[in-house]
């Protein structure tokens, strides 16, 4: 595997804050950056709309290898993320989307058919990898690996403000259910299991700010002479 530039992974369960930290070391760097999370939950709409079956392993590596994906930036500067021509940037952060996509992220076939979708971000200056077995599997050879983490009940906090927010009802104690269970599965999985890469630096972000772990993780981008 050759890589276009320099690449950071930043792994970890859902809702350690790996999005956000991703998007400030990325801005900070002036590099790109790639949500793998949003590919496997683009996957997981494409097939309820289309009413493909989890089971079809093969199937779902052909739409994975042929899936109809975009990423505009708006004239604020966010991010529309576009499936087969339909605005779908809300839809994805849902948490029946993200059960599918961490289902869908266990069977092998799919995990294969977007493995080279997800090296091909690899461009100068710099890559930002966010996702689960980015450093593991999808960029070996990073030149910084880094593994966030914070308590199951935490993340559930942090999800259930985000809910309320939206004005979504949501029950705090069913969401930390879901936690574990995602947890349990990611970890679990024969291929790609949610671990910590290999020299990864651990950061828990249980009791610490964003600007906090995003500070540490700057730290060892200058002692790996990135910056």
């Amino acid at each position: 595997m050759i890589n276009q530039g320099p690449v950071i992974t930043i792994d970890g369960p859902s809702g350690a804050g790996k999005g956000t930290v991703s998007q400030l070391v990325a801005d900070k760097l002036g590099w790109h950056i790639l949500d793998s999370g949003a590919l496997y939950r683009l996957l997981a709409l494409a097939v309820t709309h289309h009413g493909m079956s989890f089971e079809d392993a093969e199937t779902l590596k052909v739409l994975a290898e042929h899936l109809d994906i975009q990423f505009e930036q708006t004239p604020e500067g966010k991010i529309d993320i576009i499936l087969e021509g339909e605005t779908v940037t809300q839809a994805l952060r849902t948490e029946e989307v993200g059960n599918f996509a961490s289902k869908l992220a266990a069977i092998p076939e799919v995990r294969e058919g977007l493995l080279v979708r997800q090296r091909a971000f690899s461009q100068m200056p710099g890559l930002v990898a966010d996702g689960r077995d980015m450093g593991t599997v999808v960029f070996p050879a990073a030149q910084v690996k880094v593994f966030l983490t914070a308590s199951a009940e935490e993340r559930a906090q942090r999800r259930f403000q985000q809910l309320q927010q939206k004005g979504d009802t949501v029950d705090l104690e069913e969401l930390v259910a879901t936690i574990k269970e995602r947890d349990e599965r990611d970890a679990n999985r024969p291929v790609a299991p949610l671990v910590p890469a290999a020299g990864a630096l651990v950061i828990d972000s249980t009791d610490l700010t964003i600007e906090g772990v995003v500070d540490e993780i700057m730290s060892e981008i200058v002692k790996a002479g990135l910056i």
